[in-house]
């Protein structure tokens, strides 16, 4: 095996690290997410059973959530190879944590609001349009920080041993 200053034999470890750091930080965020929210749901079906359905936008938005996570750790395991180059290793953790925390922080949001809203619309149908908009606003964190992975890895690409 090959081995240089720019191409050490331990550089693929920290694309591998980007893999775990975007699937396992944006699971964590999107199961937080499902969870408080999916609470607030159940606690607003008691007194309207018929808005349970209306009140599950915050479950749903949070399990797309580790969507972006998969799709950056693809995108980084397309791309790990045996002889990888150092700069392009840390390109891909970076962009493995950018994504990730994005949606742990998108997570926790959406899971509070989503629980402190479904409750909420139960007891005033007219915040529920309110209410997805924050929710929006909170999604919208996840994917800067899979718009900043994308860009990372895009740069990496022409970089090799």
């Amino acid at each position: 095996m090959y081995s240089s200053d720019a191409c050490p034999v331990y550089s693929p470890f920290f694309g591998a690290m980007g893999v775990a750091a975007s699937i396992c930080l944006t699971c964590l965020g999107a199961s937080y997410g499902t969870a408080k929210a999916g609470v607030g749901v159940m606690h607003s079906g008691i007194l309207r059973p018929d808005q349970v359905i209306k009140n599950s936008i915050p479950v749903i938005l949070s399990g797309v959530l580790g969507i972006y996570g998969v799709i950056v750790s693809i995108m980084i395991i397309n791309d790990l190879k045996a002889e990888h180059h150092i700069f392009k290793g840390f390109i891909q953790l970076g962009a493995g944590l950018s994504v990730g925390i994005a949606g742990l922080a998108a997570g926790f949001s959406l899971g509070i609001v989503g629980d402190a809203g479904a409750r909420a619309c139960v007891q005033q149908p007219r915040l529920y349009v309110g209410m997805v908009m924050i929710l929006i606003f909170a999604e919208v964190l996840a994917i800067y920080g899979l718009i900043v992975a994308l860009l990372l890895l895009s740069s990496a690409r022409q970089v090799s041993c």
